[in-house]
């Protein structure tokens, strides 16, 4: 049998866990009423966002209806201004045939008298070039004569010259022989006259020294 003690006991142990437990019960409720508010605040984030998609979405399925629409009214009009640029290139490519034949009969007329031109101003230097050919070769005779004249002359003249040219030298060596005479006989005058100055300066000189000496003597 238990006694008085061990009873307390046990009735304290069951309080205490009953206590606990509704303390864990408290939390488990807060936390679900916790998770309750955040599920309801993302549903209706979720709904806002759904909303927005499908605005999204029916602005999408209006541009594509719009642009489907001008899809086929640009291939309309592609495909007119692609028959309109055709006919138009058709129409371009038969006036470039038309003038590609008129240039064709113009440049074969030109090709025919440019020929005919060439031909007949080739001739025409032919018959020059021999006209020339000759003029050149009674010039060249002319010429020839002309300068085997003037060369003749142009000898003489040199041998001419020549015999001046040497006459002068002999000329020359005459009058520096002569000069080298007279500037010999003219250097021995100098001296001489020199000599004779000096000589004279030296008796000048004496004479004028004899008063001096005579003077001093009779003083003496």
């Amino acid at each position: 049998m238990q006694t008085d003690s061990e009873c307390e006991s046990d009735v304290s142990s069951i309080a205490d866990s009953s206590t606990t437990n509704q303390n864990q019960l408290v939390v488990n409720r807060e936390h679900l009423l916790k998770r309750i508010d955040s599920l309801t605040q993302e549903n209706r984030v979720l709904k806002v966002e759904l909303e927005t998609y499908k605005l999204r979405l029916k602005a999408s399925q209006q541009e594509i209806k719009q642009l489907k629409h001008a899809s086929v009214h640009m291939q309309a009009k592609a495909e007119q201004e692609e028959e309109f640029i055709s006919n138009t290139l058709l129409k371009k490519i038969q006036e470039l045939k038309k003038e590609k034949e008129t240039l064709a009969n113009n440049y074969e007329r030109e090709e025919e008298f440019l020929t005919n031109d060439l031909s007949r101003k080739l001739q025409q230097l032919r018959e020059e070039k021999q006209s020339l050919e000759q003029s050149l070769e009674q010039e060249q005779a002319s010429q020839i004569n002309k300068l085997m004249k003037r060369i003749k002359r142009l000898e003489a003249e040199t041998l001419n010259k020549q015999n001046t040219l040497d006459q002068l030298k002999r000329e020359k060596i005459e009058l520096e022989n002569t000069l080298e005479k007279e500037q010999e006989s003219l250097v021995n005058r100098l001296w001489k006259r020199m000599e004779k100055l000096e000589t004279d300066k030296r008796l000048l000189q004496l004479k004028l020294e004899q008063p001096d000496q005579t003077v001093n003597t009779t003083n003496t």
